[in-house]
């Protein structure tokens, strides 16, 4: 058994609760993202909200993964279907996806 290994065996139920914390009290980080991405975003006069936009949003998939909610299906961010996930043609970022590269085919739906 390898350095890791022994790492990953004796974090397992340190992740464990952290999972079960997080699923418990979701609903009170998110809000507490939001609270702080707001605060942030008026402090800096709405100069970075943007970059706020895509870091709030990255914590949030962060603990969502944490918290198992995704449940091996893939989502529909993760599948590329933006409207199942009540998206209107942006990511979490607030940002279009960049186009595709030259002389590549575009997906097929």
């Amino acid at each position: 058994m390898g350095l890791m290994d022994n790492w990953k065996a004796k974090l397992a139920p340190a992740k464990d609760k952290v999972s079960g914390l997080a699923q418990q009290h979701g609903g009170k980080i998110e809000n507490g993202l939001d609270k702080a991405a707001k605060m942030v975003d008026e402090k800096t006069k709405g100069k970075y909200s943007d970059k706020i936009q895509t870091g709030t949003g990255k914590a949030k998939d962060a603990m969502d993964r944490l918290a198992h909610k995704d449940d091996g299906t893939g989502s529909a961010e993760s599948t590329g279907n933006a409207e199942s996930a009540g998206n209107t043609g942006q990511e979490v970022g607030g940002t279009t996806p960049p186009p595709p590269p030259p002389g590549s085919t575009p997906p097929t739906s």
